[in-house]
């Protein structure tokens, strides 16, 4: 048993020097940082200036697609103004016109009337005779 005992006394014994050994009681080493950028470091910087860039002119010709946007916006609204202000132009030309033909028409229609009354006058006129 005393075997048994010295063979778990060592066993322990070299874990323990193992353990204390390997993570050197807590204490951790320090990297000394480079005074040069490495290759890392300089691609996530690029990327860097390469994403604001990227969102600037996406910035920017967002901007400028609202600026063209409003713009047409305008230019429409106008154009529409103007077709409906000659629309209603023409469509009064064409009432006043209607209303000219109409009434020429009415003038027309009572001239054929007198004529027709006239001559109906004479054809009883002459009956009467």
């Amino acid at each position: 048993m005393k075997i048994n005992v010295v063979r778990m006394l060592g066993v322990v014994a070299v874990v323990g020097v193992v353990a204390v050994g390997g993570c050197r009681c807590g204490q951790k080493s320090e990297s000394v940082p480079t005074k040069t950028a490495g290759t890392a470091e300089r691609t996530g910087a690029a990327l860097d200036t390469a994403a604001d860039k990227t969102a600037a002119a996406a910035n920017t010709a967002v901007e400028k697609t609202g600026a063209a946007i409003d713009k047409a916006a305008e230019k429409t609204a106008e154009a529409a103004s103007t077709a409906v202000e000659k629309t209603g132009a023409t469509a009064k030309k064409t009432a006043a016109a209607t209303k000219d033909a109409a009434g020429q028409a009415v003038e027309k229609t009572g001239e054929a009337l007198e004529k027709s009354g006239a001559a109906v006058e004479q054809t009883g006129t002459d009956m009467q005779k």
